[in-house]
């Protein structure tokens, strides 16, 4: 992400009228004029609202899928194999079935908490990261010499966070086509198999998010471009870092 790359839209005035939940789909075709419409009020709520229940219907829908069921499943068919290979010899009917049970019942539970958590986590995950991108934009804005909008700069995050919503229901699509949880939409699948690769951190969904972020700081003049690149720049690498470290510890 480069000064030029943002430099070829204009810094519009801010537009007449408040920023409404309707303007969400314009995200995807005209941001400049939606962030042209952002005040310093609370004109957020209902989209962030709207958002999060989005995210967690789209969580509900993949737990109905029935596909984590099925991965829990296959992975607990695989260990009971095992533990019969490995202990069947060593101990006697009872003390097998025993074992055999308490591995059946913890897949039970992982289910649930499973299912728990694709339909709590996710919305949970969006809202914190909006609290949290929000109040360091806060603080950078402050040292800038800048009169901070933290209204302003939440609205920015919420209405960018609608293109990683985008993202999530596609993910919930690949789903549903591959009939598999192992999806997602970064460029993994450019990766070569076996092979420690950067890409599958890269997720173009969430590099469209920050240059958005970008263009709304400058068009609602809470910091300069060039320095409104830098920082977007600078959490979206940091991000894609996290990504790594928890690639390779998984």
């Amino acid at each position: 992400m480069s000064a030029g790359a943002l430099g070829q839209f204009v810094i519009e005035p801010r537009a007449h009228g408040p920023l409404r939940l309707r303007h969400a789909l314009g995200m995807f075709t005209s941001p400049g004029a939606v962030f042209a419409r952002i005040e310093d009020t609370g004109a957020y709520g209902w989209a962030l609202v709207t958002l999060l229940f989005l995210v967690l219907a789209i969580g509900y829908a993949q737990v109905q899928t029935g596909l984590i069921d099925q991965e829990v499943d296959r992975h607990t068919e695989k260990t009971l194999a095992e533990l019969e290979a490995s202990q069947g010899h060593l101990l006697d009917q009872v003390e097998l079935s025993d074992q055999l049970e308490s591995a059946r019942k913890s897949a039970e539970f992982k289910k649930t908490i499973s299912r728990l958590l694709v339909i709590v986590a996710a919305p949970a995950y969006f809202l914190a990261s909006f609290l949290l991108i929000a109040s360091f934009l806060y603080a950078v804005v402050a040292l800038t010499g800048t009169k901070p909008e933290y209204h302003t700069l939440m609205s920015i995050c919420v209405y960018a966070g609608f293109i990683e919503l985008a993202a999530y229901a596609l993910q919930l699509a690949m789903m549903l086509c591959f009939r598999t949880t192992q999806v997602s939409t970064t460029l993994g699948m450019l990766a070569e198999p076996g092979k420690p690769s950067i890409l599958p951190a890269i997720d173009p969904f969430r590099i469209w998010f920050w240059v958005l972020v970008a263009m709304g700081l400058i068009i609602t003049h809470q910091l300069s471009r060039r320095m409104a690149v830098f920082i977007c720049a600078l959490f979206c690498a940091l991000s894609t870092g996290v990504r790594m470290a928890a690639l390779a510890l998984t």
